[in-house]
């Protein structure tokens, strides 16, 4: 796996320049970074979400799940290379799960449609991957992080179903259900991602710790949807949440026990033999 951050001067090698892409005068990288937008009925909102992507990144694929506004027409006026991506599903684990297909890069990063996120904070992610990290997790609560869109139920929510996740699978989150992740490609064999709803970046965050990656929290600002309002509900959704956390607990346990049979079952077993 090729990951390399150095000077992006003009003294390199010509035969191999061309496989750096400058970040900045200072900074270059080599992996293709692959940035994935779900989206549905958010033309008004794309402009702003195009505006901070940065120029470097490698493609952009815009998963369209069946809009009825003009959102594929505004992405391929804004990003002419865009690759546009029917949903096949409902959901945004769905959406989401489309668009990591399509993807070419060796980095996949995810971000909303809506304009709560800032396109440049993608140099922090790539950073922490090209660094180490197999995973990249955005955080509004880390140290430099923030949001303006949390409700005080929400902020609740989350924080209970954060320190569920932490003690239950051993992880160390200050922010669970957030969309603004990054991740090498390869890390998606081992996550195995089957979920429709807004419950994947809960699912994501859980199987990259029992996969036994290297997390990497990057302190992130939610901003304000700018235009529409959000599908997400906190209640069912929630519940959604919590019921994937139980299930892969669940799950756990199960593997465990097949892993680690019991001392009788082991007796048992020699009696037979």
């Amino acid at each position: 796996m090729s990951s390399v951050l150095g000077s992006a001067t003009t003294s390199q090698n010509p035969t191999t320049a061309g496989a750096y892409r400058p970040i900045s005068s200072h900074l270059a990288i080599t992996p293709p970074v692959s940035v994935v937008i779900p989206a549905m009925n958010e033309a008004e909102n794309l402009p702003y979400v195009f505006k901070t992507l940065p120029d470097w990144i490698h493609e952009v694929v815009l998963v369209d799940g069946n809009s009825t506004d003009n959102t594929v027409e505004v992405a391929r006026d804004l990003w002419p290379d865009v690759k546009v991506v029917g949903q096949r599903g409902k959901g945004k684990g769905d959406a989401l799960i489309t668009g990591f297909e399509a993807c070419t890069g060796d980095i996949i990063v995810m971000v909303d449609a809506d304009g709560s996120a800032d396109g440049n904070e993608i140099v922090s992610y790539v950073s922490a991957l090209v660094s180490g990290a197999d995973f990249a997790k955005g955080s509004r609560f880390a140290n430099g992080g923030g949001t303006d869109d949390m409700t005080f139920i929400r902020k609740l929510g989350n924080r209970a179903l954060c320190a569920v996740v932490n003690r239950k699978f051993g992880a160390r989150y200050t922010d669970l259900c957030y969309g603004y992740n990054a991740f090498w490609r390869h890390c998606l064999d081992k996550i195995d991602l089957d979920c429709t709803g807004f419950e994947v970046e809960t699912l994501m965050n859980i199987r990259v710790v029992k996969a036994g990656l290297k997390v990497q929290e990057i302190p992130s600002h939610e901003y304000l949807r700018i235009h529409g309002t959000s599908n997400l509900r906190a209640v069912r959704d929630g519940l959604r949440v919590l019921k994937v956390i139980l299930k892969e607990r669940s799950n756990r346990r199960a593997l465990r026990r097949r892993s680690h049979p019991s001392p009788m079952l082991d007796t048992v077993r020699g009696e037979v033999s």
